[in-house]
């Protein structure tokens, strides 16, 4: 039929109100089903579809992989008992990820991840997490002096903490996608630097708490991963096996499961003995479930794979059949080797933190290092600054009742030698070899070791101020001379230096990463920035609010940014993952976009706002006073 031109006016008018009655259809629909509004993220199942404690719906669950790290800082020792980990999608639904508290000792993860959790959870978008910790038990140390001094945890008003909350708010573009049948991870990272200043004068020492802690869906650090608990169940056939997770030293409990992954080149230690690939996957199956083990390796972020490099298990688990000792080899006398910054492990008790500790080691001592399969090691293989796991009999002194003597009987036992980590200044480079000004060890620092009887003659012993470190392929740039260098590897074995050390990885300045720290006192400063935009900040360096903390570490070497010549420039990296993050008293927002961030800043730095503090991570260029962070984080005191 042919429509008239008169006709199409009306024809319109149908058409629009069917389009308008049939979307009125769909929304009520909707929301007859819904039971109200809903947000796009909560969408995919609603909560009473998945319940993890029913097994007839745990099917449709998803999980989260919850993993914990902490970045570089000045303690020793930082314990206290985590009591939840919430998370929180758009429209309130809350899931507690923590089965149980968890005692945690935050300073083992500056160079790893532990894996915390694998809970099962409704699936959603979860936008926010809430973690809650208990101080009244807290066992934190500082280094005074090459010393530990106990520090007491305060608020910014000097209250000693007790119970803490604080809300971390996913950026936007960055949030946590809980899918069925799929895993995602979460990482938090305590900034333990970045969260306290810390004054040394008194007894105790004060550690003001700001606490900036970070959780990140795609990690911006990669670190090696380390997953502990029981066995639950063994497969040659697929090359894994399943723990049921029980992070740190928890004897209880059931944090989740968790495939590994292993290769033909795992290495093994089963009940201290040696094995590689399926033959180590065959001596855990006849270990038996429930068998302890600990497994360090490397988690593909993309496929959720973990994949272990090196597995313990049974006896050569830290105080399971025997207690246990990990710390730095500090001195050495004939057999009687002084453990500095210690973590006593009692095979029935937890662990406890003692500044030295003395070992008695023999002939029958078992020797392990990381990354070696050789099985005639000796106790000779053990040198100054190596970091060791040494498993024993504690036998305790008390030579008075404030400062026990701690010594560990191992002449039957067993020594884990583990990868260690130097930072200094580059002296010389030649070919297959780099002498270096010997700054620290394992973040000790220099003047507490002893290097006497390293060398095969006196004259050879460690030289602090030359530490010859044999480098073999490795190379570094010829003008790196008096730059910072980090390196990873083992000490020469004791009486067989020189070379003093030998790298298995060695990263020069330009790898090097640096730490940014500014504080402008108890009432903040309104003006932290000579100006700020989507191209950076540039620090205003000479603010006359600047407070004790002033400093960029570029490695060993502490800057002072109040002397230098010019405001610093602080740029985000454009290559990789980047954090940003503002923190208030009780909670952070994240940002992974560098331009929300500034947004966000400038928007509250209102005048009635002040910053408190700023912290940035990456690599100091001091050439052009320039700082690029891969995070950067502003602490603001709002009215």
């Amino acid at each position: 039929m042919k429509l008239s031109n008169d006709s199409l006016p009306g024809l319109k008018q149908t058409r629009k109100l069917a389009i308008w009655m049939t979307m009125l259809l769909i929304l009520l629909v909707l929301t007859a089903c819904g039971g109200g509004a809903q947000s796009t993220a909560d969408a995919p199942i609603a909560i009473a579809e998945c319940d993890p404690n029913n097994p007839a719906t745990i099917s449709e669950c998803g999980t989260v992989i919850v993993a914990l790290t902490d970045a570089d800082g000045d303690f020793l020792n930082y314990t206290v008992d985590v009591l939840s980990l919430k998370l929180e999608t758009a429209n309130g639904r809350i899931v507690e990820t923590l089965p149980r508290t968890t005692r945690i000792n935050f300073t083992d993860y500056v160079d790893l991840t532990e894996l915390v959790s694998v809970a099962t959870i409704p699936p959603a978008t979860y936008v926010s997490g809430t973690i809650s910790m208990d101080y009244v038990d807290a066992e934190v140390f500082v280094e005074v002096d090459g010393e530990s001094k106990a520090a007491v945890v305060t608020d910014l008003d000097g209250n000693a903490l007790t119970q803490t909350e604080l809300k971390i708010t996913l950026s936007n573009h960055d949030q946590l996608n809980i899918v069925k049948g799929r895993s995602a991870l979460l990482q938090l990272d305590f900034d333990l630097d970045a969260s306290h200043m810390v004054d040394i004068i008194p007894t105790p020492a004060t550690a003001a708490s700001e606490q900036f802690i970070v959780a990140e869906v795609s990690p911006v650090d990669e670190k090696d991963i380390r997953a502990r608990g029981p066995l639950a169940s063994v497969s040659e056939d697929e090359m894994t096996y399943t723990v049921a997770i029980r992070p740190f030293h928890d004897r209880d409990g059931d944090f989740g499961r968790m495939k590994i992954h292993v290769t033909d080149e795992t290495e093994f230690e089963v009940d201290e003995t040696v094995y590689v690939g399926v033959e180590g996957l065959r001596a855990l199956s006849a270990a038996g479930v429930g068998t302890p083990t600990i497994a360090q390796g490397t988690l593909n972020v993309a496929e959720r794979k973990f994949t272990a490099n090196i597995v313990l298990a049974g006896s050569s688990v830290p105080g399971i059949d025997r207690d246990a000792v990990v710390g730095n080899v500090i001195a050495r006398n004939g057999n009687l080797l002084t453990v500095r910054g210690a973590t006593v492990i009692a095979a029935d008790r937890r662990a406890h933190f003692h500044d030295d500790v003395t070992v008695e080691v023999g002939p029958e001592t078992t020797v392990f290092k990381d990354g070696d399969r050789a099985s005639d090691l000796g106790i000779d293989a053990v040198s100054i600054g190596q970091r060791v796991t040494i498993r024993g009999v504690v036998e305790q002194t008390a030579t008075d009742a404030l400062t026990p003597q701690i010594h560990i009987d191992a002449t039957a036992g067993a020594i884990r030698m583990h990868v260690t980590h130097l930072l200094g200044v580059v002296n010389t480079v030649m070919p297959g070899q780099t002498d270096i000004t010997l700054h620290g060890i394992d973040r000790r620092r220099v003047q507490i070791f002893d290097f006497s009887g390293t060398g095969i003659f006196a004259e050879d012993d460690a030289d602090p101020a030359n530490y010859e470190v044999a480098t073999g392929n490795l190379t570094l740039a010829d003008f790196a001379a008096g730059k910072p260098i980090v390196a990873y590897g083992f000490p020469t074995a004791f009486g067989m230096a020189p070379p003093d050390f030998t790298g298995r990885t060695v990263i020069d300045y330009v790898d090097v990463r640096s730490a940014l720290g500014v504080g402008w006192g108890a009432a903040g400063t309104a003006t932290p920035f000579s100006s700020l935009g989507i191209d950076g900040l540039i620090l205003n360096n000479q603010n006359e609010d600047i407070a004790l903390r002033h400093h960029i570490k570029n490695g060993p070497v502490l800057i002072d940014l109040t002397r230098l010549d010019s405001d610093t420039t602080i740029v985000p990296r454009t290559a990789d993952r980047s954090v940003f993050y503002i923190k208030t008293a009780d909670s952070l927002r994240q940002y992974s976009v560098f331009d929300d961030f500034i947004n966000n800043l400038s928007l509250s730095l209102d005048g009635a706002t002040t910053a408190h503090s700023m912290h940035a991570r990456g690599h100091y260029n001091s050439d052009t006073n320039t700082f690029t962070a891969y995070k950067i984080g502003v602490y603001l005191l709002e009215p």
